[in-house]
């Protein structure tokens, strides 16, 4: 499968994608500005993808120890490579495998922390890709809300934190999932495209296994000034080292 070769932090990092596959958008970045690991965490990511989560995280974390879990065995060779093109396989390994079979690929509570960007289009919703590394990534065929979450609470240990990003409509869902695991929710963070779209598009959210009742609701992030217009400063700031040389948009390249 034909390559592209994008960098990160202004060329300091190399993230290659599959041209014609799955390749990362905005929810990745912000993921991994969102979650906030201590100093030296062991983290988990569920679903990896090309492993632009761990790119980041290992980059702005320079003593983490990261994890990565794929199902699609092309996209988890392309992880491995990613970090070891970036010099960081001694801190950034990936294990090809199914996060429904959780157990079978890391021991119990072994993790400080489990990030996940899952698919998160319901199986028969919306235009299934024809590409089946696109509909994998996107759609939740071999991955559900109950599954990811039941895999980052078997991994993260007690009181530890777990932190992903869903669509804003699948919240309520979410919530119900996290609490079936045991998980607490602690922060929420509602990202709006811009100041004039009163419905959140999507939402960060950690949450602690174990944890007691005290949710915190941010005030929410903008990806845009106005509908059509720049960056944020927020998403500026957040992009100011992270700018993807491809040209991507960040604003427009919501799933």
């Amino acid at each position: 499968m034909l390559l592209s070769e994008d960098t990160l932090f202004n060329g300091r990092l190399i993230c290659r994608q599959h041209r014609e596959g799955y390749r990362f958008s905005v929810d990745a970045v912000l993921l991994a500005h969102f979650c906030q690991p201590a100093r030296q965490d062991s983290v988990l990511d569920l679903g990896c993808g090309c492993g632009v989560i761990g790119l980041i995280l290992c980059h702005r974390h320079p003593e983490l120890r990261l994890t990565g879990l794929e199902v699609q065995p092309a996209l988890a060779a392309l992880a491995q490579s990613n970090a070891e093109a970036n010099q960081l396989g001694h801190r950034f390994a990936v294990r090809q495998g199914d996060l429904r079979q959780i157990s079978d690929h890391v021991q119990a509570e072994s993790f400080d922390l489990v990030v996940s960007n899952p698919p998160y289009y319901r199986a028969g919703s919306g235009r299934i890709s024809h590409e089946d590394e696109r509909a994998v990534a996107r759609h939740e065929l071999r991955a559900d809300p109950d599954s990811v979450l039941a895999a980052a609470a078997f991994a993260v240990r007690n009181r530890g934190a777990v932190c992903c990003i869903y669509p804003a409509e699948r919240l309520a869902a979410v919530l119900a999932a996290m609490l079936r695991s045991r998980l607490m929710p602690k922060r929420l963070l509602p990202v709006h495209s811009c100041p004039e779209d009163q419905q959140a598009r999507l939402v960060l959210i950690e949450a602690m296994k174990n944890g007691g009742e005290g949710l915190r609701l941010l005030p929410p992030l903008f990806l845009q000034q106005r509908r059509n217009g720049p960056d944020s400063p927020e998403l500026e700031r957040m992009y100011r080292d992270d700018v993807c040389a491809s040209s991507m948009s960040c604003v427009t390249a919501l799933r």
